[in-house]
């Protein structure tokens, strides 16, 4: 069984920065691959970046140079930190795990999600 558990969200202005954290609380002993998606009002979920635990990352493109996903596999946590926010980083941002070692941002093959938690950017 995985439980998951964002924190860490807020509300900044335009510029700003956030880390996201999710802990993960599971009885694998390898966690596999993990990602953050975000969903704004009135918008499909999208997958903002993945990791698996060799340390392998991708991106979507329009966080690409300003957000950045790290895997602490020793204290099962998974970060995300954003800098220089925008206002249409706005949304409620999700960590997802699954438990096999792909590589995409496809929401489908992810297993577990957690609640979300609330960012806010402000111009």
């Amino acid at each position: 069984q995985v439980q998951l558990m964002e924190s860490g969200g807020g509300s900044v202005q335009a510029g700003g920065s956030l880390r996201l954290s999710c802990t993960v609380s599971a009885d694998t002993y390898d966690i596999y691959s993990m990602a953050w998606f975000r969903q704004a009002p009135g918008k499909e979920r999208e997958g903002v970046a993945t990791i698996v635990s060799d340390g392998s990352m991708i991106y979507a493109s329009d966080v690409l140079g300003r957000f950045t996903i790290s895997l602490d596999n020793a204290n099962r946590i998974l970060y995300l930190q954003m800098n220089n926010l925008k206002p249409e980083d706005t949304a409620i941002y999700y960590c997802a795990h699954r438990e096999s070692w792909l590589l995409v941002l496809d929401p489908t093959s992810f297993n577990h999600w957690g609640q979300g938690t609330q960012v806010t950017v402000s111009s």
